[in-house]
Parts: structure tokens; C-alpha cells; sequence
């Protein structure tokens, strides 16, 4: 199979009205469609393929030399593109080419909207489970996800064991704390608050709630970075302050190095990301406890497994990845991960805590000894 060209993901329809996806609430889903990219090329046995899940604001472009992990991705890296069949999709309810809220309901030409259905992450499993069905594989060499993608690995090592030989879990929770919770709902309060966003349908009045969105995106952002790294990269000026403007406007705009470093973050984030699919996402992760009590078993059997299926393989290996700075998914979360999965039966599970000021997004730079954990893993 060749390289796909990473400009132009390819587009499958894996659910139909005659076969839809039929969600962990009960309710059925289609058409699904599906944005992927892959990299390299799968072996003859077909079985080189390593699956890439990507955090709440990702895409299907993952890989260098620009791709959201160009650090880990690409050829002779960590993930090396020349040895490894590598599939990234963008995940469902997501705005990069896969169905989401903002995609069109079929009943009524216009957008779902908030008539979107509620997603769990069983759901996003599920449909990457599909995918490899399309791409006519039946196991993983390995799944490697950071944060949301870490929590889909996770999930996927339990509704499916055997179908993965080696995980990377990575800057994940299994169970959101409540100050997780608190800074997803102040980010999805300015986004609702907005008077653009009108109810969700803002497609029609041909708006969008950018004030809302890009406040998400300041707040969210903020907690992806850690303060030590804070203060080196945006040092307050040497020379005092200078008096206030005699003009309050000029006096209460942007003038420290992080406000300015944030109102970029926040124009970049407008051009690629959409509203609606940040607030399924989001409210996907505050919801996501995968070793909590069983739940009852749906009839169905196009159901999503249960979220607390049979035993792992025993001969699957987990590595679950933190870094010492990252405040909202750290070791602790880490480690909640690990004695869950060992509880279930896995016999191979690594914990591994990386030395890195960067805070939460460590897992998407280059630090040293993460790319070469990762790629330990995958020799292994």
C-alpha cells in the first residue's frame, strides 16, 4: 500500500442507514464517515500496522515534517514511517473530515447541532475498529495515543483483547479529577455564552461563536504548559512598567509576552478547529472511567463492548507514559492506569515518568528520553 499524499486524508463511509454505528447510549449513528491519513507501507503479513489516536484538538495529519506529531512521526523517527504501516484518523465527533456535530444531518440537510448524539469513548473505539476492518487488519503492532488519544488506547485495550500486542499510553487519565472537570466546563461555558453561538446553530445564521471559542482555547491552553517553562519563555520585561495609558483600551490590551503568546493561540486555533466538536470532545474525556463498575450488556450485537470487558492478554505489553510537570494528567493518573490494567490481567505493564518542564504538552515535543521509550516499545 503506498504513502498517502498527508495533504489530501482519505474519506470512508464506514456506517450506512442499513448498518449504523450503534453508540454506548443505545442510539444508532449514520452515515459515519471517516478522515484518515496513513504513512508507509504494510508488510506482506500485515502485520507492521501502528495506530495513531490523537488528542482533543487533533487530525489525521500527524506525521513531519508538519503533522501535530512530527516529533514522533516520520521517517527514521521514534514511529519510523519507513518500517511501520501508520494510521491516524481524526476521530469521531471530530471537524477534520470525520462526522461530527457540525457535519449534516441527513433528516434535515442542516447540521446537527446540538441534536448530535452524546459520544463515549467506546464509540470513537468502535469506529477505529471499523477502520482497520476497511483496511482489512486484524491486529495492531502497536497503539500509540497522548491525552484523549491515550484514553481511546486505554479503552481499546479493553474492548478488544488481543487486537493491540503493544500500547502507548501516554499523558492519559483514566478518571478526570474534579479540577479537570472545572477547566473543561469554564472552557465550554464561554463557548455556550457566546451570543454567536445560537444554540448550536450557528451554521445557518453564518456565524460562528469565535469570542467563546477562542477563550476556550486561551484557558485550555494554559493548562497544557507548566510554570517553570512559563516563566523562561515569557519573562516579564527587565525595565519596570511603564505608567498607565492614558487611554484604558490601550491600557487593558495585550501587552505582556504570554498575552500575546495566547491571543496567537487563539487566532490559530480559530482557523482549524470548530466549536461544536470542542465541546463533544471535551465533554467526552469529563466522562471517560473505564475501570469503574461494570454496565450492563446491550442485546445488541452491534453494540459497543461493555466498558469494563473480559481480561486483557496476558501477552499484551502496556507502556504508560507521564511527564514530571504535567499537572493535569501526571504520574498519579499514570499509575491509576497501570494498577487498573494489571488488575484485569496484564502481565506486561511499564510505568514510565519523563523529566520535562513542558508540562502537559511534553507529549507532543521533543524531550529527551520520551522518543526513545516509544521507540523501545516498538522494538520490543
Amino acid at each position: 500500500m503506498d504513502t498517502a499524499d498527508p495533504a489530501a486524508p482519505q474519506r470512508v463511509v464506514l456506517y450506512a442507514e442499513d448498518d449504523p454505528l450503534i453508540l454506548a447510549n443505545g442510539r444508532a449513528l449514520a452515515p459515519v464517515q471517516v478522515a484518515y491519513e496513513t504513512y508507509g507501507e504494510l508488510d506482506a503479513e500485515r502485520a507492521n500496522a501502528v495506530f495513531l489516536c490523537h488528542a482533543l484538538t487533533g487530525s489525521a495529519h500527524a506525521a513531519a515534517p508538519d503533522g501535530w506529531w512530527r516529533t514522533l512521526v516520520g521517517p527514521g523517527l521514534a514511529v519510523d514511517t519507513e518500517r511501520f504501516f501508520v494510521i491516524c484518523p481524526n476521530l469521531l465527533g471530530g471537524c477534520s473530515g470525520t462526522t461530527g456535530p457540525s457535519s449534516t444531518d441527513p433528516a434535515t440537510g442542516s447540521a446537527y447541532g446540538l441534536d448530535f448524539p452524546p459520544l463515549a469513548v467506546t464509540d470513537l473505539v468502535a469506529v477505529h475498529r471499523r477502520l482497520l476492518v476497511h483496511l482489512e487488519i486484524d491486529t495492531l503492532h502497536a497503539a500509540i495515543g497522548g491525552s484523549l488519544g491515550g484514553m481511546q488506547v486505554l479503552q481499546w485495550l479493553l474492548d478488544a483483547p488481543g487486537q493491540i500486542a503493544r500500547a502507548a499510553i501516554v499523558a492519559a487519565s483514566s478518571r478526570l479529577s474534579a479540577q479537570n472537570i472545572a477547566f473543561s466546563a469554564a472552557t465550554r461555558h464561554a463557548i455556550l455564552s457566546d451570543p454567536a453561538f445560537h444554540s448550536g446553530a450557528y451554521a445557518l445564521y453564518s456565524t460562528r461563536p469565535s469570542r467563546g471559542l477562542s477563550t476556550a482555547r486561551r484557558v485550555g491552553h494554559i493548562t497544557y504548559l507548566a510554570q517553570e517553562s512559563m516563566d523562561a519563555r515569557f519573562a516579564r520585561p527587565a525595565e519596570p512598567d511603564p505608567a498607565p495609558a492614558a487611554d484604558a483600551r490601550e491600557w487593558l490590551s495585550s501587552r505582556y509576552p504570554v498575552e500575546t503568546y495566547l491571543d496567537h493561540q487563539a487566532e490559530t486555533f480559530l482557523a482549524r478547529f470548530d466549536a461544536l466538536s470542542y465541546l463533544w470532545l471535551s465533554r467526552v474525556m469529563d466522562g471517560f472511567d473505564p475501570f469503574a463498575a461494570p454496565i450492563a450488556q446491550t442485546s445488541s450485537a452491534s453494540a459497543p463492548a461493555a466498558l469494563n470487558p473480559a481480561p486483557l492478554d496476558p501477552r499484551a505489553r502496556a507502556l504508560v507514559l507521564s511527564f514530571s510537570s504535567d499537572w493535569r494528567f501526571g504520574a498519579d493518573h499514570s499509575r491509576r492506569i497501570a494498577e487498573g490494567l494489571r488488575e484485569r490481567g496484564a502481565e506486561h505493564v511499564t510505568e514510565v515518568e519523563i523529566e520535562s518542564a513542558l508540562g502537559h504538552d511534553s507529549f507532543l515535543l521533543e524531550v529527551p528520553g520520551y522518543q526513545d521509550t516509544i521507540a523501545r516499545l516498538l522494538d520490543d
